[in-house]
């Protein structure tokens, strides 16, 4: 096959990757919008279109590997799309955390149990605004930004640990309230793993960039080689 219709392949695989990363964005802060106006119904749409995003991670992985099969990529091109596998798995994955949420909002719709909504809303806001800018840094190849990026993530902790300790303090003041707070933890741990998938995708960026396989970690960035 030509080098034309293999760059072709390649950048039509990189359009609908940033499309799943649209969908996958707005889901996150459908969800916690739906959250905060404990609006049931919205939630129920968010649960039910993350069909929609699977459809299309199948419908990616599908282009990918026949990619693989017919247009015998190169070396460079080959750390591409497996990158790209990768990056696809990542946000199924995301669109699955913004599921989650949904659900947690459906069943805290018709309770006045107490949500700390602006934590969770900042949380949404940094995570998505990440993955944004991560997604963008992929198809350009910015591995400037792959590397700023990642730092980011510890604000995210920061809010995941000081949210954490505020419904852990209101379990112990109101026992009776413990399922419904645990619902509320998996909305924030939900958030976290978010930035932390993609802190997945800037590693990615770097080793299509570079070659070089690397674990991004705030307090210990470590190069891993070859494992």
């Amino acid at each position: 096959m030509s080098r034309f219709t293999l760059d072709q392949e390649i950048r039509l695989v990189q359009d609908e990757l940033l499309l799943l990363g649209s969908l996958v964005e707005q889901a996150i802060l459908n969800s916690v919008d739906a959250l905060q106006r404990r609006d049931a119904l919205a939630a129920r749409k968010v649960y039910e279109n993350d069909r929609k995003i699977n459809g299309k991670h199948f419908a990616i992985e599908n282009h990918i590997l026949i990619t693989f099969a017919t247009q015998s990529p190169l070396a460079g091109d080959l750390r591409l799309l497996a990158a790209m596998l990768e990056v696809n798995t990542e946000l199924e994955r995301i669109g699955d955390y913004a599921k989650g949420i949904a659900k947690v909002a459906m069943r805290l719709a018709e309770t006045e149990h107490p949500i700390p909504i602006r934590e969770i809303s900042t949380m949404a806001d940094l995570a998505t605004s990440m993955l944004h800018r991560a997604l963008s840094a992929f198809v350009a190849g910015d591995i400037t930004a792959a590397h700023s990026i990642p730092e980011e993530d510890s604000q995210v902790d920061e809010l995941y640990e000081t949210t954490y300790r505020k419904i852990v303090e209101g379990m112990i003041k109101n026992p009776e309230t413990i399922d419904l707070a645990n619902q509320v933890m998996w909305v924030i741990h939900n958030l976290e793993r978010t930035a932390d998938r993609v802190t997945n995708i800037c590693e990615r960026i770097v080793f299509i960039v570079s070659g070089e396989l690397v674990e991004f970690d705030v307090s210990d960035e470590e190069s891993l080689d070859g494992e």
